[in-house]
């Protein structure tokens, strides 16, 4: 099974235009995301919309394919990215990682567990969570939180707190159920992921802001791996730039 990671890389942002190519210390975003991904995988592309990020990740020796510039999510973008990868480099598809490309510092471990879900053949989609250390996590409307099944398929994903704990006050909730925080990166059957880019938006997805639960009204199950590696800094503005390359700063000494 060829397990391909792609990283979605678009050059316009509002925020950050040609944040891909964004310096943090000698090295442009894309190329820190792209070297942490060769850690975990073997087969790691960027999907892009701009001939100058793959002018930049193929000068620094790494893979990209061009994408058109109207898609709605990256997950659309590596369903494209995943037939073009075949075309230009002759590599069959099984599974695509989708990887966050602003988060330049991800630890590669997290590639690993989310490999790991592949090895029960019947997964078609996977995600990765961590277990919540705080209420304030919980309770964080910018969270995502899980509820699972017996076989580690979620059953639904909320920015509410769930499940609702009866008869202990909230800030007592963790000693009594084990809550879990849902992380950026998701992992697709290409079979799978061919079905998912066609389905609408769903009821609850609009509701909530959550992609992922498209795919569970859709019946579509969703296994998820508990990854001990927390989110880690993602780049969004000149803000967050400045802070990533004072990190850096403190890697060299």
């Amino acid at each position: 099974m060829n397990i391909v990671g792609i990283i979605p890389s678009r050059y316009a942002s509002s925020r950050l235009p040609g944040k891909p190519l964004a310096l943090i210390g000698d090295k442009s975003m894309v190329q820190w995301v792209y070297e942490n991904c060769k850690k975990g995988l073997d087969d790691v592309f960027v999907a892009t919309d701009d001939q100058r990020i793959i002018d930049a990740v193929e000068a620094f020796g790494g893979k990209a394919v061009m994408t058109a510039e109207d898609h709605q999510s990256g997950t659309d973008r590596c369903a494209e990215a995943a037939e073009a990868i075949e075309l230009k480099y002759g590599l069959k598809v099984d599974v695509v990682i989708n990887i966050q490309g602003d988060e330049p510092f991800f630890e590669a471990q997290q590639l690993v567990d989310i490999k790991q879900a592949f090895e029960d053949k019947t997964v078609q989609l996977a995600t990765l969570i961590k277990k919540a250390d705080s209420i304030d996590q919980v309770t964080d409307i910018g969270e995502a939180k899980v509820i699972l099944n017996e076989k580690n398929d979620a059953i639904l994903f909320s920015r509410s707190p769930i499940p609702f704990i009866r008869n202990h006050v909230q800030s007592e909730w963790l000693k009594h159920h084990d809550f879990y925080l849902h992380l950026g990166i998701y992992a697709y059957h290409i079979d799978a992921l061919k079905k998912i880019v066609k389905l609408k938006p769903s009821s609850l997805e609009l509701a909530e802001s959550l992609e992922q639960l498209r795919w569970i009204e859709n019946g579509i199950p969703v296994r998820c791996v508990v990854t001990e590696n927390d989110e880690t800094m993602c780049i969004d503005t000149e803000e967050d730039l400045i802070k990533a390359n004072e990190y850096v700063k403190t890697l060299s000494k």
